[in-house]
């Protein structure tokens, strides 16, 4: 038998150019990954510094309010998207940030800045940031008081408090109850130094050093000490500032009445009556001031453009609003002590809309009071801020009148600024037995008013604070 050898010519050939074809492919597929990954990593670092020119953008701006606190139009006098180039640290333009600005609505210090960030090289490659910033004002708090202030029992608090002095609460709070002092000296008894803020309801807070207990059958929220004052020195400036606003052609200023002072009367058409009291209701015994008797139609004027009524005499306020702005403040100036003007909430004064939409806010030199004659059921909704005096409603013994003398039920919807002690309700210190006022004290806080307050209402700070942060593209 013969054996043959047969040759395979081409066999490795062949071998090599499919190892060489794969070989090209995984190559290919190797640098068209690396392409794409050098890339995707060129577009992520122009992802990035575009969403660092837009905060540029936003701290621009910020810079910009600081100095120039109510310019919403870049210093340009225009409303349009304001433009300005991003440069690196030679000077050269490598990108460009696009601000648009909205400013705040009438009673408001709310500033929406949309900045968008591009980079040069990939113009189409946007990132937007959108930042709200704002001004807090005094109606931080549910209740502030320059004083030392008291609430007793029956007395059920939504908001936050703060007094400059010490505070006693024997009622209940649902929200962080706090005074700039770490101790104080209750002023109705004697005896050693109680905690800033403290209570007597059963079992009585124990005496400093000793910790402050949790209470929170009181404190719902809790309590705090050694916190930073409220200024109220500060309110006369800006009671000047507020009457300068009111002469203007979109504001409502008059001078004195000429009698007891003025009666507003809130509409819900945007329209207000003004009357001019001329007597005081006398009841009994009672040495009454605050309750109206006769009174003469002024006439009936629009709510003003920029929301300020500045009436340099008494006012008494009552009525409704829907969808107004209003500040409404009773002062003479300058000032004098002699001429320190009150408010005077004997009727409801109402809101129809809860939601930011409707806003009232009392300004009075002296105190904001709530007379004799007052509603059984009395609901006040406005920011309320007694410069020099008092929040309260005075002492009527039940010799004075047996009908007026105690009421049932005071609620207030918005917030409480006493520079001197606070309260709708009197009671017999030694006895602590009720004996005058508001048996039940219901103090809602709207926390619409922190950043919208009342038109030109004054501000705890000048520097614009941000409320929220975030990318919307």
């Amino acid at each position: 038998m013969i054996i043959k050898k047969i040759k395979k010519r081409g066999y490795i050939l062949i071998q090599v150019i499919i190892f060489a074809s794969i070989s090209t492919y995984i190559l290919g597929a190797l640098i068209s990954w690396a392409a794409t990954d050098i890339k995707a990593s060129k577009q992520a670092a122009d992802r990035e510094l575009a969403i660092q020119i837009a905060e540029a953008g936003i701290d621009y701006y910020r810079w910009h309010l600081a100095h120039a606190p109510t310019d919403y139009q870049d210093g340009t006098e225009q409303t349009s998207t304001y433009i300005h180039d991003f440069l690196d640290k030679n000077g050269t333009a490598i990108g460009q940030f696009a601000l648009d600005i909205t400013p705040p609505p009438l009673g408001s210090s709310l500033v929406t800045i949309r900045s968008t960030g591009s980079v040069l090289k990939t113009p189409n490659l946007t990132r937007t940031i959108q930042v709200k910033l704002a001004k807090p004002s005094m109606a931080k708090f549910a209740v502030v008081a320059n004083d030392y202030m008291r609430f007793g029992e029956g007395t059920e608090v939504f908001g936050p408090i703060h007094s400059n002095k010490g505070i006693r609460f024997d009622g209940l709070a649902h929200n962080i109850v706090s005074s700039s002092v770490i101790t104080a000296n209750d002023p109705d008894h004697t005896g050693n130094e109680e905690f800033g803020v403290h209570t007597h309801v059963t079992p009585t807070d124990p005496l400093p050093p000793a910790s402050i207990p949790d209470r929170s059958d009181i404190f719902e929220t809790g309590r705090a000490v050694g916190i930073s004052e409220t200024d109220f020195d500060g309110i006369t400036g800006d009671i000047s500032q507020i009457k300068t606003l009111a002469q203007e052609a979109t504001g409502f200023w008059r001078a004195g009445s000429g009698a007891l002072g003025y009666h507003v009367i809130l509409k819900t058409n945007d329209t207000f009556d003004l009357k001019q009291v001329n007597t005081i209701t006398t009841v009994s015994s009672c040495s009454e001031k605050w309750s109206i008797g006769t009174e003469t139609l002024l006439g009936n004027f629009p709510f003003p453009a920029n929301g300020i009524i500045f009436l340099e005499d008494h006012i008494w306020v009552d009525g409704k609003i829907d969808s107004g702005k209003l500040t409404i403040v009773a002062a003479t100036l300058p000032e004098n002590a002699s001429t320190l003007r009150n408010i005077i909430v004997n009727n409801d004064l109402l809101y129809t809309k809860y939601d930011g939409t409707d806003v009232i806010g009392l300004i009075a030199q002296n105190n904001i009071l709530v007379g004799l004659v007052s509603e059984d059921d009395l609901r006040i909704d406005s920011a309320l801020m007694a410069q020099k005096g008092k929040v309260a409603r005075l002492s009527y013994s039940q010799s004075c009148s047996s009908t007026y003398y105690t009421r049932q039920t005071i609620t207030l919807w918005g917030m409480i600024a006493s520079n001197v002690r606070y309260g709708f309700a009197w009671v017999n210190i030694s006895t602590n037995q009720f004996i005058s006022g508001y048996v039940n004290r219901i103090l809602y806080y709207d926390s619409n008013l922190l950043y919208s307050p009342p038109p030109s209402f004054p501000l705890t700070s000048d520097q614009y604070v941000t409320l929220s942060w975030e990318e919307i593209k």
